[in-house]
């Protein structure tokens, strides 16, 4: 078996792994993202997110990076929700109206991978 043949097929397992361990959620946004719980007023850029308290765990998560997806809609307001494929963003801040599923993404961020008009989306999202 070739090197390149051995490459592809450890993309295509890690792919499934990474595919298997996605946590299914909804996401919301949010503005401004200064200051944040984790790291007050210093800028860490724009691409950001605040955990459900289960995930942000007293600050545990802080700096943790997710890869997030947008799968669909969860209301009528905009029907065809999701554009352009996966982000990743830092966590940086507590959201503390979360729920246990719930990723509230920047402004920024949401406006990424979905139209911000839906304001609530279906994710996929897996630590990096």
């Amino acid at each position: 078996m070739g090197l390149a043949r051995i490459i592809m097929l450890a993309v295509v397992a890690a792919s499934i792994v990474s595919m298997a361990s996605a946590i299914a959620g909804t996401a919301t946004y949010y503005s401004p993202i200064v200051p944040s719980s984790c790291y007050g007023f210093e800028d860490r850029g724009t691409m950001v997110a605040a955990a459900n308290a289960a995930l942000f765990n007293n600050r545990a998560a802080c700096g943790d990076r997710y890869t997030v997806r947008c799968t669909g809609r969860t209301n009528l307001g905009v029907l065809e929700p999701c554009r352009n494929g996966a982000i990743t963003v830092t966590i940086v801040d507590l959201c503390p109206g979360c729920a246990a599923d719930q990723i509230d993404l920047s402004e920024q961020a949401f406006n990424a991978i979905a139209d911000p008009n839906a304001g609530r989306i279906m994710i996929e999202y897996n630590r990096v």
